[in-house]
């Protein structure tokens, strides 16, 4: 292998490749630029998050409003149940019969049963409210996503994407269905614990609470380290998610190019960030019930002496003396499954921050309120002057200038890079420019609805995708409402019914995985039988022949003929053969059109064009 093949990223590179999500390149799809960190490791706003991460449980409010009240009366029968031991020890010690015995403790129990059942319905009530809260953070992040625009899904790994969905959303959940009523029912024990602890014993309520600003600074210190490990913890979750899932999809090209020892290395070194981060995060997370555990140990020690120290000197009753001891532990319960929630209350904000951050990403433009409708688009697209760029300073396109009617070709050539796949996304509004105009129909494309004015145009791209269903679904997903015999007659005009009615089921077969078990040339056969379908009047062709052979390639040219015949067709292509029919062929060269005509007048010049097109010069 040679020292290029072995070299494997550092970590801090690796992170910022597969855990940010970054700014636009400077030279776009498939172009070079660097990248900057929309997510940093220090939250933007702490509050604000927490805030909002709770706005959700406003829609909730009936059954929060049951939650509480369970939450009261569970609390209050396990105060109350516990109090009642007070009698019932200080009869034993008086020889109280039996009979009254047996009632205390029926009473007791039936206090304890009230507080199991308000316990079950407080439990089963907030799981029915985080999960419909989930459902509702997964559908807006969803609806959210399909409103970002191209630029930014050219720059976010799926990976990291799929990471806000499951995990960070997950975390929130579980902050939701246990941490909350944790927090609200360790609130009302502390509350309600102090009070009776008052009522019994000044004295011993002081010496107990001596032992609070101690748990607290503890709980503290912990939370404090136990938040910043928990917040890289979820984003090391994100860049190692993003890895797995480019690795995964490029599972051919990495066994192509010997890749697997460097794949599994740079995997090494993010899973053993991951590891680290989490061992940290879980040990400070972990040690917080055990710290605050001892320390009311400790309390409870002391105030135990204490109360027998009153109980010989002063006359305290033993039976309150019990109480009071079991409420001491009590008092120290909830400080404790309140310091220990704070992990599950870190890592939640850690992903809920994530979430949020692509919910505030800016969506696509909303559309004009008087938009107008292209229901009658006929094709006619005209370019003035129009100049654009990825990165505003760094302009890709420079004074572009076309016109293009209905039944035109035209075609577009030059090196990689040129821009000439820019051209057609400003057509379809993927990207906006800076300077200049396209008109469609005379009208600016910015005056159409954008759904429509994308519905007017069918492209074919030169990476193909399909989704999981039957090959018949796959072509019909260009137009949801043809027939069956409509999808047949477009498969046979673009040359893909031959190699269908191959398949075990033909047009039923189930295409899964993005269609690995068809070739590259008939997965690309597919895709643009899903754009000829289409009837859209404009027709965009990515270097939509290059994964097929030869003889293929003039099949498609002769079957799209026909549909050509009344669209205006932009084409992208490497091979020259291929446009050698175009009504007007652009050359490009860094963002300039330098020269265009028919492909005789093109060749007759004497240009850049026929030194590609005769071999003296290369398309790089």
């Amino acid at each position: 292998m040679s020292k290029k093949q072995n070299y494997v990223r550092p970590l801090d590179e690796l992170q910022k490749k597969y855990q940010s999500l970054g700014k636009a390149p400077a030279g776009g799809p498939g172009g070079g630029g660097p990248r900057g960190s929309m997510m940093t490791g220090k939250p933007k706003d702490r509050k604000g998050t927490m805030i909002r991460m709770f706005s959700y449980i406003g829609k909730y409010k009936p059954q929060l409003a049951l939650a509480l009240l369970c939450v009261l009366v569970s609390t209050g029968a396990n105060l109350l149940g516990s109090y009642m031991l007070r009698p019932i020890i200080n009869g034993l010690i008086a020889n109280t019969d039996l009979n009254s015995l047996a009632i205390s403790l029926a009473k007791m129990a039936a206090v304890y049963l009230v507080g199991v059942v308000a316990n079950y319905t407080q439990q089963k009530t907030m799981i029915g409210i985080s999960q419909g809260i989930m459902k509702t953070l997964r559908d807006e992040l969803f609806t959210k996503v399909q409103k970002l625009p191209v630029r930014y899904y050219d720059n976010t790994s799926k990976g990291e994407l799929m990471s806000r969905f499951m995990n960070d959303v997950d975390s929130m959940s579980e902050m939701l269905n246990n941490a909350v009523i944790s927090l609200i029912s360790g609130t009302v024990t502390l509350i309600g614990t102090l009070v009776l602890m008052l009522s019994m014993s000044v004295i011993l309520t002081a010496v107990t609470i001596v032992f609070v600003p101690l748990v607290a600074w503890a709980g503290m210190a912990i939370a404090n380290r136990s938040r910043r490990y928990y917040r890289q913890q979820q984003a090391a979750l994100g860049a190692i998610n993003g890895y797995i899932e480019e690795s995964v999809t490029g599972s051919k090209v990495v066994k192509v190019f010997n890749h697997e020892e460097v794949c599994e290395a740079e995997f090494d070194l993010l899973n053993k960030d991951l590891r680290k981060k989490q061992i940290f995060a879980q040990f400070f997370g972990g040690i917080m019930g055990p710290v605050m555990g001892n320390l009311g140990q400790i309390s409870y020690a002391v105030t135990a002496c204490v109360g027998g120290i009153l109980c010989v000197t002063r006359g305290f009753d033993v039976g309150g003396f019990s109480v009071f001891v079991n409420y001491s532990r009590q008092f120290s319960r909830p400080i404790n499954e309140l310091s220990q929630q704070m992990n599950t209350l870190f890592s939640a904000m850690a992903g809920a921050e994530r979430v949020f951050a692509v919910m505030d990403q800016e969506p696509e433009p909303e559309d004009p309120a008087d938009a107008k409708s292209a229901d009658n688009m006929k094709g006619y697209v005209e370019m003035k002057h129009v100049y654009f760029g990825y990165n505003p300073d760094v302009q890709v396109l420079k004074d572009i200038n076309l016109y293009a009617k209905p039944g035109q070709k035209i075609a577009f050539v030059g090196s990689t890079g040129a821009g000439k796949t820019t051209v057609t996304n400003l057509l379809s509004r993927f990207y906006d420019i800076q300077e200049g105009e396209i008109t469609i129909d005379g009208v600016s494309i910015y005056d159409y609805k954008r759904s429509e004015l994308r519905r007017n145009i069918a492209m074919v791209l030169q990476d193909t995708h399909l989704f999981t269903g039957t090959v018949m679904e796959n072509i019909r997903y260009g137009r949801p409402d043809a027939t069956d015999e409509e999808v047949i007659a477009t498969a046979k005009s673009v040359s893909a019914d031959h190699f269908i009615r191959r398949l075990a089921d033909g047009y039923q077969t189930v295409i899964d995985g993005d269609g690995t078990s068809l070739s590259q040339g008939q997965r690309q056969l597919l895709n643009i039988a899903r754009a000829a379908i289409s009837k859209a009047p404009i027709l965009v062709l990515d270097e939509a022949t290059s994964s097929v052979d030869t003889r293929t390639e003039k099949q498609i040219e002769q079957g799209m003929d026909a549909l050509m015949a009344s669209r205006t067709t932009f084409v992208i292509a490497h091979r020259l053969s291929t446009v050698r029919d175009a009504n007007a062929i652009m050359v490009l060269e860094h963002g300039v059109i330098i020269e265009r005509g028919t492909h005789e007048d093109l060749l007759a010049q004497k240009g850049r064009y026929y030194e590609l097109y005769t071999g003296k010069a290369e398309l790089d």
